[in-house]
């Protein structure tokens, strides 16, 4: 499992962020795992089926046509073969999303689908439970974490207007691969850091043991 990275962290941590410039670093694949479960999100709204009503969602989401996949080093997802973009982000799909990916059955889908990607060579995965359920044999585990006073500033900057105390609490609680940091990753507190600091903290962890080497990109 030397091919991937498992950045982890809660909402507005800057994991995302940190993923994305790392993969371009290195030249490997970028994933963000919260695409796929923001496609089931809205996939749950599109037919109809209450987000909040577990038992329901559940029978549901085995009949949802998610898929995924990877173009230009970054991964995409699809409902019913139209790929979503702005829709992940709508204001629906976000307070859908913790409550959909709460559901064992929809974690089970999405963790058999992130799987898939290591196939495609090396990856940068970011989520919640990619060190300790999706990737937990991968030697490089990254837990990013920021202060929430920080993190609320920069969902606030998004655009967004959801608590991340509540979606920490939501994460966190899930009886599902609750939000945690993994056996053995590095914490790295982004409060007070750039984005590039933190990928260069993440690349002078791993060293040269990836045997990568690393290019520019502008991001």
């Amino acid at each position: 499992m030397q091919n991937v990275i498992a950045i982890d962290g809660p909402a507005a941590s800057g994991k995302s962020s940190v993923a994305r410039l790392l993969a371009g670093r290195l030249g490997w694949n970028f994933v963000n795992s919260g695409a796929l479960y923001r496609a089931y999100a809205w996939a749950c709204l599109k037919a109809g089926v209450p987000p909040e009503e577990e038992s329901q969602v559940a029978e549901a989401a085995v009949s949802w046509d998610v898929t995924c996949g990877i173009e230009d080093g970054r991964s995409w997802v699809a409902v019913a073969g139209a790929r979503l973009e702005s829709e992940l982000d709508a204001g629906a799909t976000n307070a859908a999303v913790s409550l959909v990916a709460r559901v064992p059955q929809v974690r089970a889908l999405v963790v058999g689908q992130l799987r898939g990607f290591a196939e495609q060579g090396g990856l940068v995965m970011e989520g919640r439970d990619i060190g300790t359920v999706v990737f937990p044999g991968t030697p490089w585990k990254f837990y990013i974490d920021a202060s929430a006073e920080v993190r609320q500033q920069r969902r606030a900057a998004q655009g967004l207007d959801d608590r991340v105390s509540e979606r920490d609490r939501v994460d966190s609680s899930r009886k599902a691969a609750p939000l945690s940091v993994a056996e053995g990753a590095l914490v790295i507190d982004s409060s007070e850091m750039s984005v590039e600091e933190v990928v260069d903290r993440v690349l002078g962890h791993v060293g040269g043991a990836l045997g990568t080497p690393a290019r520019e990109e502008n991001v």
